[in-house]
This record gives structure tokens, C-alpha cells and sequence, in this order.
């Protein structure tokens, strides 16, 4: 059975585009001027949209961002999904992680750089740090039939779960630790190195990551 999801419709994508601008023009004001200093008209003049367009898609000036910070858990989650069932768990978080956060190019680092300046504002903005913990939240709730799919259908799905909220608190932290110093994109101390340790860290006990044969997975509940 076909499972794939229909492709969004022009208007879905006209929609998508116009949140996008929205949320790039308020990343960029918020990096000049603070989220204090912007208004959503501001952000609205910035985008080029009328003011009733900014508030037909979103609440509030801070939850105009939230397209961004979703962009990068989409990213990583799409790399995992592309990964073939059977395929070991741990390397397979491991390479969707260390993809998603790399910089093969100058687009990727600015958004790197751009998830940094968000971050920095959020630790004095308490309406915008909601926003990234929602982000958060509902990436790792997206995460979990992924997560379900490659580890088999003998899973206990409170392992499964222990596994999204694990992978998505490791890249979570790797970026909020980063983006408290001033590491590279790159190299020691970037969001990919910091995200594949917390990684290795956070799920370090967890039975499901283990090096474990079928007998032993059955006998879980023994």
C-alpha cells in the first residue's frame, strides 16, 4: 500500500513560501534590533505582506520564527526516514544527526548562524523560548513512527519513545550549548559534534540502542 503523503498544492506552497518570508524577515530584525525592538509591523513591512497577512499565519511576533526552527528538525527527521528498515538504530540517528546539522555549503552555515542569533534572543525573550520548546516538542512527537518503523514492530513503545525525546533533547541541547559560545558551524564545538556526543550520551542505556540479538528482544519482559 502507498503511504506517501500527496504533494502540497500550489496554494499550499504559495502558503509555505509567504510563512517562510515572514519568518526570515523576523529572524533578521530580531538579530538587529531584539524581539523587543521589533513589531510585528515591523516584520510585516520587512516580509513585504500586509499586517492582517502576518496575523492570518501567525499568533504573535516571536511565533513568526517558528517555521525556521522547524525547518532543521524536518531536515534531520527526512534523512531518517530515507533510511532503509533494518538498518541499525544508533548509526542511523547518528548519520541523519551529523548530516543535518553539517555545512556543505554557505546557505547552510548562515542558517546555522541564523538558528544561533534566534537562540541567543530567546535566552532573554521568554515568549520567543516557548516557541522553540514547542518546535521541539512537536518535532519529537513526529519523530516517534519514524523512530517505531526502524526499530521493528517488536519495539516496546516506551523504549520507541525514549528514543525520539532522546534524539530530539541531543540536537536540542547541542544547539542551545553552542550557541552560548562562539564556536564555529564547524569543526570542534559545532552543533554536529556537540549533537552527535549528546547523542551518544543521552542514549547510552537504553536497551532498544543496544547490540542485541532477536532471542534477547523477545525475552524483554521476562
Amino acid at each position: 500500500m502507498n503511504t506517501k503523503p500527496p504533494s502540497p498544492s500550489l496554494t499550499e506552497r504559495r502558503k509555505a513560501a509567504t510563512q517562510l518570508d515572514i519568518a526570515h524577515a523576523a529572524a533578521e530584525l530580531f538579530a538587529t534590533h531584539g524581539p523587543d525592538g521589533t513589531t510585528a509591523e515591523d516584520i510585516a513591512r520587512r516580509a513585504g505582506v500586509a499586517l492582517r497577512t502576518f496575523y492570518r499565519y501567525f499568533r504573535s511576533k516571536q511565533d513568526a520564527v517558528s517555521p525556521l526552527l522547524a525547518a532543521g528538525a524536518d531536515r534531520w527527521r527526512a534523512l531518517l526516514e530515507a533510511t532503509e528498515p533494518g538498518a541499525a538504530l544508533p548509526q542511523a540517528l547518528e548519520a541523519a544527526v551529523a548530516q543535518a546539522l553539517s555545512v556543505p555549503d554557505k546557505e547552510a552555515a548562515r542558517a546555522l548562524l541564523r538558528t544561533r542569533g534566534l537562540l541567543r534572543a530567546a535566552a532573554k525573550d521568554p515568549a520567543l523560548r516557548a516557541v522553540w520548546y514547542r518546535v521541539n516538542q512537536e518535532s519529537e512527537e513526529r519523530l516517534v513512527p519514524v523512530v517505531a518503523r526502524l526499530a521493528g514492530g517488536d519495539a516496546e513503545p516506551l523504549e520507541v519513545r525514549l528514543v525520539a525525546a532522546a534524539a530530539t533533547d541531543a540536537i536540542r541541547i547541542a544547539l542551545e550549548t553552542w550557541a552560548g559560545t562562539e564556536a564555529g558551524a564547524e569543526g570542534p564545538g559545532s552543533p554536529a559534534v556537540l549533537a552527535v556526543r549528546c547523542l551518544s550520551e543521552l542514549m547510552g542505556g537504553m536497551r532498544l540502542l543496544g547490540p542485541q540479538d532477536d532471542g534477547a528482544r523477545r525475552s524483554r519482559g521476562a
